[in-house]
Parts: structure tokens; C-alpha cells; sequence
């Protein structure tokens, strides 16, 4: 039943998809939902499938096995399904030899916008870009992060439901960074649904409301990132350094250093306030708690960046 209620609430369903390049298995019995108005993370080093599987769920690949849906309808439809989506590629897709107006106009052309309603758009594409003072400007002008900024806008243009950004923040300035971050808390405010894919644990924290981690073309873990820390980050590191040995050691959970205490717990602030109400007395104290990477290494072995 809860499988069920899960399927009626899904804008995007990908049910068991397969893709082989030779004998590279990039995609392998890949399945998961993303509700309406979730930004779902895809989360896993370069070579994980991340790609493969966007560019299946935009219909730019064709599986070798299982199925895509968009708001209930199969993507192998066509157009008509495609026109839901908007995608901004890792790969940048722009024209260098044409301004910032012009590769706008171009994408909305694409999805059938014209006239007084494409000009609209083009307008408000470029103030979500923060770009209006640049329209009229060769691409090949532009720093990254503009470029980033510009991608980002043309998958928008057509004004879609459904959102899919590959790697969007790949070699951008800080500042361009945060604008992109704070142009995706804005779609999701508006209820979009968002699939973003990236290999840098922190944009996942901060941004999605699930997160699935893919390595070697399979997905091995879909949930909350706090289920996920609970699931699989293990037990949190806490290092002190002591005012003074307590009279009585053996109320530490390990032998002090010194003066300086390092132990892992599952409950790090319960343990030190029993510590603190126990005498102990702290003159430093840092908590470390598990994270994406640390999930990510529990279950693969090897580090996001790989």
C-alpha cells in the first residue's frame, strides 16, 4: 500500500533501467522515484551512471532495459512528454559565436515559444541569470560561472515542470555557486521537481530533500540524509582536551592522553553531558560528526572523488 500511495505522489519514476556501452555496465537495474516538488540528489564519484541515467530519463539515450516516466506519461512518447523537462547538461550547451539573448531564443524556439511569449520568457531568463546587462554579449566573452548561469537558464526558458541538472556548479566561482544554489531553492520554493546530480557531498546537504548514492552503475542507498547518516555514517568522533584528570578515570570512555580524550559515540552530546555533569571539565571540546562522505565510504570503500 505504501509502495502504491509512494508511485501516486511520483512526478518521475524510473523503474529498473539498464544501459551498456560494450562491456561497461554504466546503468544496472537502477529504480527509483522523485515526488512532485523534490529536488532528489544523485550522488556518486565521475563514472557512478549519474549521467547515463539522466540522459535516459530526458529520453537523449534509449535504455537497454526498463522504463521512464514523466507525470504518468512513458518519455518514449516523444515530444510532447520531453517538452515537461528542462535539462541543463554537464557539458555546456551553448553557442560561443552567438549573445546570451540569442542561445535563449534559440532553446525556447526549440520547445515551440515564439513571439511576445518567447520574449517574456527571454526576459525573465536572463533576470534569473542575473545576466539583463549582458544579453546583447558573445558567449565566448563570458567568465564560467556565467556560462553555468546561462546553461542553467536555457533549460528553464520553456518555463518546465520537471528540472535536471548534471553536475551544475562544475568549475565555478564561489559566487556563482551560491547564485546557482539560491536559483534552485527558488524553483523548489515554486514546486518544481528537481533531479541534481553532483559529486560534491556538501551541494547534496544543502540542497535535496532525498538523496540516492550510485557507484560502479548501481544504486546502492535511497533515503533522507539523516537516515542515510543513521543507516550507514557510523558513530561520531569527539576529541577534548581536559581542564584536569577526573579523580575517578573510569568514568571516561577511554583512556585519556594526557589531558587530551578522543572517543566515537552514537549519542556524542548525551555522552558529554554525562561527562560534564560527572565533573569533567573541558577546556576544548570538537564533535565530528559523520557525513556524505563518511556514508559514501562506508559503503563503497572509496572516497566521493575518486
Amino acid at each position: 500500500m505504501a509502495e502504491a500511495q509512494d508511485r501516486d505522489k511520483a512526478m518521475i519514476v524510473v523503474d529498473r533501467l539498464c544501459k551498456s556501452f560494450g562491456e561497461l555496465k554504466a546503468v544496472q537495474d537502477v529504480s527509483f522515484d522523485v515526488h512532485r516538488g523534490e529536488t532528489f540528489g544523485l550522488l556518486g564519484p565521475n563514472g557512478a551512471g549519474k549521467s547515463t541515467t539522466i540522459s535516459i530519463i530526458v529520453g537523449a539515450l534509449e535504455a537497454d532495459g526498463g522504463r521512464v516516466t514523466i507525470g504518468g506519461r512513458d518519455i518514449r512518447e516523444g515530444v510532447s512528454v520531453r517538452r515537461l523537462i528542462g535539462i541543463a547538461p554537464q557539458a555546456l550547451a551553448l553557442y560561443d559565436v552567438l549573445s546570451a539573448e540569442r542561445n535563449l531564443a534559440f532553446f525556447g524556439a526549440l520547445y515551440g515559444l515564439s513571439g511576445e511569449h518567447l520574449r517574456e520568457r527571454i526576459d525573465w531568463a536572463l533576470n534569473f541569470a542575473q545576466l539583463e546587462d549582458r544579453r546583447r554579449d558573445l558567449i565566448k566573452t563570458f567568465s564560467g560561472g556565467m556560462k553555468r548561469r546561462l546553461n542553467l537558464a536555457c533549460a528553464l526558458v520553456h518555463d518546465p515542470q520537471v528540472i535536471l541538472l548534471d553536475e551544475p556548479t562544475v568549475g565555478v566561482d564561489p559566487q556563482s555557486r551560491n547564485h546557482v544554489f539560491e536559483c534552485i531553492e527558488q524553483l523548489k520554493a515554486e514546486g518544481r521537481t528537481i533531479i541534481y546530480t553532483t559529486h560534491y557531498m556538501e551541494e547534496a546537504q544543502r540542497l535535496c530533500d532525498r538523496i540516492a548514492i550510485m557507484d560502479h552503475g548501481r544504486l546502492l542507498a535511497l533515503d533522507t540524509l539523516e537516515a542515510l547518516l543513521v543507516a550507514h555514517g557510523g558513530a561520531s568522533l569527539v576529541a577534548a582536551d581536559l581542564v584536569a584528570a577526573p579523580a575517578d578515570v573510569s568514568i571516561l570512555p577511554e583512556v585519556l592522553d594526557g589531558l587530551h580524550l578522543r572517543f566515537t559515540s552514537d549519542r556524542p552530546l548525551e555522552e558529554v553531558s554525562r561527562l560534564a555533569g560527572a565533573g569533567v571539565a573541558f577546556a576544548t571540546l570538537n564533535v565530528t560528526r559523520p557525513n556524505l562522505e563518511t556514508v559514501f565510504l562506508s559503503l563503497t570503500g572509496r572516497s566521493l572523488r575518486d
